[in-house]
């Protein structure tokens, strides 16, 4: 009887053993060319501790405010991201061959956690942070549903009480995200709502909106700011959410080290930021301290051209939320009254980005691009029809751009590493799939006029 040997198969999945997560997060902060401009109060003081400490415990304060490079990560949080982590990173083998580009595809696939993407990864800390402070309930909003599963989970594993308010829209669309909050023992409720003084003010003058994550944060905030047991948890935009979202970057500089590989280019999705901060920070970390591999990196984030912050806004002082209840952050921003299109990626519906991301952008040293919704999901069937994997319609942003670039590199013939993010899977986000291929979802134009008229109410500052 003759044996026939199968010829060795190369992996396309890098992995890392569970000693390998990250000890400590990576802060950008440290290594930025000027220092990040300060929060500021509304009479344009700069904004202190104790002002903050009114919603957030002081660890998160502290973490917010740091210029440390490196941030340690707790044991007990540590443990916890071991249910998941480390992510594996993955060589999207059938997705260049379909292109026919010599590029190397490489994705980080954050789908693998128990809520479906990247947001535990600042949920599970910042729920530690809370009950190590005595805190016993918080207060959030989510879009999509992606941030508000992940910090009921995290409030389920801390012992904490959660409420959520999440953008009426995406309430509508998503039912089954919100029946994973649910399951994890969170309230959630359809915002605005009638619940707080801003929900039931908006609901009078505009009874028929959609929603935004401005309003809900706002809703958020003021309940906590009210409640001496509460403190508010923000799932993206603030420095402490990158810093947190920083070991999806260190992970995957460990394994493409396995493989002998550097990245050309570092694509993520960004409607915040911390999803384009978590996987590019730790690697434009290497590109300010001279490393030869980094010289010619090139990190995109790319947004929704129906909320383009970041390719349209404008760099100044604004809100955080609608109502006005945070801090002033200088940042890219389409004002924070702006109600944007229904889209589909909720995760991506917010009228700025980060203020780390928004420095960068502003001196250059990272990319933007903005997307219509069409051509994302034409990119995330393709990759769904290819690597198997159905995208989150966030990761879709990404995926678009990938595959540009790729195109791009058919036509140079450059074999390029391009690494992307791939925050989440889309299983609760099918309805949006349903849409798509019935021929029913369709393009939003940029609402120049809308932003213009949100951009003339900001504050006068910086």
């Amino acid at each position: 009887m003759l044996l026939f040997r199968n010829p060795v198969m190369e992996s396309t999945r890098i992995l890392l053993e569970a000693h390998e997560i990250p000890t400590h997060w990576y802060n950008i902060a440290a290594d930025l060319p000027a220092p990040p401009a300060p929060s500021l109060l509304p009479d344009g003081s700069v904004a202190q501790a104790e002002q903050l400490e009114v919603i957030f415990p002081s660890a998160i304060v502290e973490q917010e405010m740091s210029r440390e490079r490196w941030i340690e990560i707790p044991y007990e949080v540590r443990e916890i991201f071991r249910l998941w982590r480390p992510s594996p990173l993955v060589r999207a083998v059938r997705l260049e061959q379909a292109l026919g580009t010599p590029a190397k595809i490489f994705f980080k696939y954050e789908g693998v956690s128990p809520t479906g993407s990247h947001k535990p990864n600042s949920a599970v800390p910042q729920a530690y942070y809370n009950r190590e402070a005595g805190i016993s309930r918080l207060t959030t909003e989510t879009g999509a549903g992606q941030w508000g599963s992940s910090l009921a989970l995290a409030g389920q594993m801390f012992g904490l009480e959660v409420r959520i308010y999440m953008v009426r829209v995406s309430y509508e669309q998503k039912p089954y995200r919100r029946i994973m909050m649910q399951t994890w023992g969170a309230e959630v409720f359809s915002s605005p709502s009638s619940m707080t003084e801003c929900g039931r003010g908006i609901l009078a003058a505009t009874p028929e909106t959609p929603g935004s994550l401005g309003i809900a944060i706002s809703e958020a905030v003021e309940e906590a700011a009210c409640r001496v047991d509460t403190n508010y948890s923000l799932g993206s935009v603030l420095n402490h959410v990158v810093v947190h979202q920083s070991i999806i970057g260190q992970e995957a500089k460990k394994q493409l080290e396995k493989i002998g590989l550097y990245p050309d280019v570092v694509i993520a999705p960004c409607g915040g930021g911390s999803s384009f901060g978590g996987i590019a920070f730790p690697f434009l970390g290497d590109k300010a301290a001279g490393d030869k591999r980094a010289s010619n990196l090139r990190a995109i984030a790319v947004e929704p051209s129906s909320c383009p912050s970041l390719t349209k806004g404008s760099y100044t002082y604004d809100f955080g939320d609608a109502s006005g209840f945070t801090p002033l952050m200088k940042m890219y921003t389409l004002g924070h009254d702006f109600v944007p299109a229904g889209i589909h990626a909720g995760g991506l519906r917010y009228h700025g980005a980060s203020q780390l991301v928004s420095q960068l952008y502003q001196a250059g040293l990272i990319e933007a691009v903005a997307v219509q919704q069409l051509a994302t999901f034409d990119a995330g069937v393709q990759f769904a029809r290819l690597e198997g994997i159905i995208p989150a319609p966030e990761a879709c942003h990404a995926i678009r751009a990938v595959i540009d670039e790729a195109l791009k590199c058919k036509l140079t013939g450059e074999e390029k590493v391009i690494l992307f993010n791939l925050t989440g899977h889309g299983h609760f986000d099918m309805s949006s799939f349903e849409r798509y291929l019935s021929g029913e979802l369709e393009d939003y134009e940029y609402p120049a006029d809308e932003v213009a008229k949100s951009l003339a109410k900001l504050p006068k500052f910086g």
